[in-house]
């Protein structure tokens, strides 16, 4: 079973490369994140002429999840229980199902903006919520993972240049704390080959040529429990499928299970 995650950056712009690259990698089960789009404005219909289902939490412009499966979607669980709320309402950034054998969260973690904004603190306490959501399904026997954009970077080995961050989020001890606090309710972190290079970054800034110098992040993960670890075959960063026009700044993270 093949099992990806990527933050297209906008489902709408990118949807002629998904679905050649859907195609292409024989992926039984996408998480989506930054769909960009309202749930009326998303494409059911390509994809399903390729097999896939679709559960999907979007309301608009910013933000949007969702889990695209040619292996079946039920008990879906649409946003975060117990999640915060910012500006007066909680934003479609997780969303949860089972796929055939396995149990799956897609979920974009927000951004934190600067650290003492509102949204830093917001990001924390979404981070909370995560990991109370979650503990039940990474303690159960059944394979289970939540992946996703995370937006930290677990570790200073996962960022090009740990001084190119001082002072900013993403690599802070409160962000990182959080993440570990996620793992240790059950999960571990599937880490990916990188392909190419010798670090598996995920997400590369558009600007000052941030991928052709590989200046990168990790910050797209895998977290899964024992029964999900203990089938990985393999993990990596496809990193082909950021090069080109009109590729989104994040590139898939796919993993092969046995199951």
């Amino acid at each position: 079973m093949r099992i990806a995650t990527w933050n297209v950056n906008s489902i709408t712009a990118r949807l002629p490369r998904l679905l050649a690259w859907l195609e292409s990698s024989g992926t039984d089960v996408l998480c989506v994140q930054e769909t960009k789009c309202a749930e009326s404005a998303f494409p059911y219909e390509p994809l399903r002429e390729l097999g896939y289902e679709a559960a999907v939490n979007a309301t608009g412009r910013w933000n949007g999840v969702a889990l695209l499966s040619k292996a079946g979607l039920t008990d879906i669980t649409v946003g975060l229980p117990g999640g915060p709320d910012y500006d007066g309402g909680q934003e479609p950034r997780a969303i949860g199902a089972t796929c055939g054998p396995v149990r799956l969260w897609s979920v974009y973690v927000p951004n934190g903006r600067e650290i003492g904004h509102p949204h830093y603190d917001y990001k924390l306490r979404w981070l909370e919520a995560l990991r109370t959501t979650v503990a039940q399904d990474a303690a159960g026997e059944r394979p289970f993972a939540v992946l996703g954009d995370f937006n930290v970077a677990p570790t200073d080995e996962d960022v090009w240049d740990r001084a190119a961050f001082d002072g900013l989020t993403h690599v802070t001890d409160l962000e990182r704390e959080a993440l570990a606090a996620l793992r240790d309710s059950g999960l571990s972190d599937v880490m990916p080959r990188p392909l190419k290079y010798d670090r598996p970054f995920t997400y590369w800034d558009y600007r000052e040529l941030g991928f052709p110098k590989n200046r990168g992040m990790r910050i797209d993960l895998v977290y899964g429990n024992e029964p999900f670890a203990k089938a990985v075959g393999d993990a990596y960063v496809d990193r082909e499928e950021r090069k080109g026009k009109g590729a989104s700044d994040h590139a898939p993270v796919v993993v092969d299970l046995e199951v």
